[in-house]
């Protein structure tokens, strides 16, 4: 945009009244609803953040939701904890995992609980009533191959209900999942707080 638009008032509202009518008309083309597959992933913050930020927004709707935690053990957050004391009517929240790999330094016990997390995820995906899913880390247990990707990627395209969104979060996604997605958002990391020597904080990590 020009300084002399700017500075005009007319030109510039006839200006943005083009812009209005292509988006508008962009936007009639747009009439198709279905559940989506959504990825979050990268080496930047804000992944499960992100997919907490849509689970509340589905709250908010009134749409019944689901938290299956694959990583995360007994530690206490804030999202389990709100949702825990505030929704718990609108959203079920099953934190499946007992901390990250180099914690439990058992790898057939981590296995183990993927698994029982996958088993809940599936249960919850199949029940109609349930709109949005969230599989917090599930990108970490397909990683380390204590999940089989061509499982998941089978039992989302043909057992999702249609109208069902899954949240699938975590570094490092497969190709495969990348592939079936509607929606992915890699996240890239430019500058983070550790690096610092600043430890994380409630409110920001947890």
């Amino acid at each position: 945009m020009t300084d002399e638009t700017q500075n005009d008032p007319n030109r510039h509202a006839q200006k943005m009244a083009k812009k209005k009518a292509a988006r508008d008309k962009i936007m009639a083309t747009k009439t198709e609803e279905k559940g989506l597959i959504i990825v979050h992933t990268g080496k930047g913050k804000g992944k499960s953040s992100a997919a907490f930020g849509m689970i509340f927004r589905a709250i908010a709707h009134g749409m019944p939701a689901a938290v299956v935690q694959f990583i995360k053990g007994g530690m206490k957050t804030g999202e389990r904890d709100l949702i825990e004391t505030r929704f718990a009517d609108l959203c079920e929240f099953h934190t499946m995992g007992e901390g990250f790999t180099w914690e439990t330094q058992d790898k057939t016990r981590d296995i183990e609980k993927a698994r029982a997390a996958w088993e809940k995820s599936k249960e919850l995906i199949r029940n109609p009533g349930i709109r949005m899913v969230l599989l917090d880390e599930i990108n970490i247990a397909l990683r380390y191959d204590y999940l089989d990707v061509a499982e998941v990627v089978a039992f989302l395209k043909s057992e999702k209900p249609e109208m069902t969104h899954v949240i699938l979060t975590g570094r490092n996604a497969k190709d495969e999942l990348i592939d079936i997605a509607d929606l992915v958002t890699e996240m890239e990391l430019i500058k983070h707080p550790f690096r610092a020597g600043v430890k994380a904080q409630a409110g920001v990590e947890f």
